[in-house]
């Protein structure tokens, strides 16, 4: 289920291209790679929309998709990281795309800013939008212990497999 409303902090960033604020979208990508607050660049952009009070964790999802939306801005409303991997599946390249995609469902989210700056790289090569606000919610829920972020993602991505494979027979 895809998240209605857009978050404000989502609503900024979206805003900042409309405006074509290259200037902030190159203070914005400062921060790839790089821990919250150690582009001071940043701050302007992020530090306003921040609540109040606020985990290390949720402070981090701030940071993460700013940097990562101002390295690839092009957004849909639909789907997430799942369901955008998955269009990038082509004939006989899928047993790398599912092993890129595996690595990504099975990171710790110390790790997770790396796998993902990855992931939207290679979202970006292939002209693919992502659904930012989805993405925002999914990062600052990744560690549940259910898992629902990561099962939903496998969804979007294997289930849309098998999709194909009904309509093929």
């Amino acid at each position: 289920m895809t998240n209605l409303t857009i978050h404000p902090f989502i609503a900024h960033l979206q805003e900042l291209i409309m405006k074509d604020d290259r200037g902030a979208l190159a203070s914005l990508r400062r921060g790839l790679g790089q821990p919250p607050g150690a582009a001071a660049e940043m701050f302007r952009y992020v530090e306003p929309y921040l609540p109040q009070t606020r985990s290390r964790s949720q402070e981090a999802a701030y940071y993460l998709i700013a940097s990562l939306f101002a390295m690839h801005p092009l957004s849909t409303s639909e789907g997430n990281v799942g369901t955008h991997m998955a269009q990038t599946r082509s004939e006989g390249g899928e047993d790398a795309l599912e092993r890129r995609f595996t690595v990504l469902l099975a990171a710790h989210s110390e790790d997770l800013p790396n796998y993902l700056r990855q992931t939207i790289s290679f979202l970006k090569s292939k002209d693919i939008p992502i659904n930012w606000n989805q993405l925002f919610w999914d990062i600052q829920n990744w560690d549940d212990e259910d898992h629902r972020v990561q099962k939903k993602w496998a969804s979007a991505f294997w289930g849309r497999a098998q999709t194909k494979i009904e309509t093929q027979e």
